[in-house]
């Protein structure tokens, strides 16, 4: 039997658990698109083209991207709110895709949390399931069950503002998942929360999917959420999917200038690709040749532009002067200490590049104006197309 903890974390509850009934499904996205006039009504705007996604049994999918990327357009045609242009929805097998929402066996939490002012918390839980209209006794136990789980046990009878945000949300999310749905999505629902909470209940939240196993999918554009609760993110980016992995795949395997960039922070410096040798990729940056054992995917010929993508934290400084192969000298301009870590920005190879010492006593401290060497990490660099940032 699990107890309530000092800080409000839903705990596990192995009754709780038990008596929740599965009915996960997996969800398959076949060339889906969404077309809406203009507001003119003069021409056409194209916000999900031609999508296609699995989403497994069990699996929870972050779709993720810039505003207008097209994530809640095809969060909404999932739900059905929305319908598809074209292109087919199956959930559990059965094509959805012009099945009225109630008839989906999906649940949704709003960034809003959409409660009801006027109904108490067991009310609010309870909606759905009257709705459906179950027997009183049915209500009334699985609202009890869904309560002692999302521990809000001694609450039943307040009201929607007499709770905090922290606890709104559970109540939001208790009554999604109160009527047993085979897909839960989320629409950004912790953007309302401020950062320590909305930390907190991230991971509360990707406990409790887990432990349910319900198919989810989370629309958000903050990325580190992204990163911490996802089996797999989706990229989106003017209504197309950009790319698909793991949270590891996605930052440490970037197949664009603009993933690289969007999630976390990225350098890029330009070269010309000159060919493999010994399965690494060769890369000419002026004088100097850099060897990229573990170059990425992406397929380029020689003599291509390319650029040399790498983080932030796969570099070290070393004085200038004792250059190295896979070094780039330049200048530092910038120092910000932040605590866990020490950031310089460094002007070299004709860019900018931010460089960041964890742990930053251990290491020497560098001062504006002082010429340096940044020596990578060349087993952390990845090739990529060396397009623009904008047009990626």
């Amino acid at each position: 039997m699990s107890q309530q903890t000092t800080s409000g974390t839903i705990t596990q509850n192995d009754e709780a658990i038990r008596s929740f009934s599965r009915k996960s499904s997996a969800v398959t996205l076949r060339d889906i698109t969404k077309i809406f006039p203009t507001p003119e009504g003069k021409g056409e705007t194209v916000a999900v083209k031609g999508v296609n996604l699995e989403i497994a049994d069990g699996e929870l999918v972050t779709l993720l991207g810039p505003s207008g990327c097209g994530k809640t357009t095809t969060l909404r045609m999932i739900s059905g709110f929305e319908y598809p242009t074209s292109g087919q929805i199956f959930i559990g097998g059965r094509d959805v895709a012009t099945v009225p929402p109630n008839k989906r066996g999906i649940s949704m939490v709003f960034q809003s949390y959409a409660l009801f002012p006027h109904m108490s918390i067991w009310e609010n839980i309870a909606y759905g399931l009257k709705v459906q209209r179950l027997p009183k006794n049915e209500v009334i136990t699985r609202t009890n069950q869904v309560i002692t789980l999302m521990q809000l046990n001694g609450m039943e009878k307040r009201f929607p503002n007499q709770v905090s945000g922290g606890q709104q949300q559970r109540v939001a999310l208790a009554r999604a998942i109160v009527i047993e749905p085979s897909v839960l999505l989320f629409d950004e629902p912790l953007s309302n929360l401020d950062a320590k909470l909305r930390e907190h209940m991230r991971d509360e939240l990707r406990s409790l999917q887990k432990r349910l196993g319900i198919t989810s999918l989370y629309v958000t554009h903050d990325q580190s959420e992204a990163m911490a609760i996802s089996d797999r993110v989706v990229i989106m980016k003017d209504g197309d999917l950009i790319q698909v992995g793991t949270p590891e795949e996605i930052y440490a395997y970037p197949q664009s200038k603009f993933v690289a960039n969007f999630i976390g922070k990225a350098n890029f410096v330009s070269g010309i690709y000159s060919g493999d040798e010994g399965g690494a990729a060769m890369v000419r940056i002026g004088e100097q040749v850099f060897r990229i054992p573990q170059s990425g995917t992406v397929k380029l010929c020689p003599g291509d532009p390319c650029c040399l993508a790498f983080r932030p934290e796969s570099v070290r400084l070393s004085k200038g002067g004792e250059e190295s192969a896979g070094s780039i000298a330049g200048v530092i301009r910038r120092v910000t200490f932040l605590g866990t870590n020490l950031e310089y920005e460094l002007e070299g190879a004709g860019t900018t590049l931010v460089i960041q010492i964890y742990n930053p006593q251990n290491f020497p401290a560098y001062r504006e104006g002082d010429r340096v060497n940044a020596v990578l990490d060349l087993g952390c660099v990845r090739l990529l197309p060396d397009t623009p940032l904008a047009a990626d």
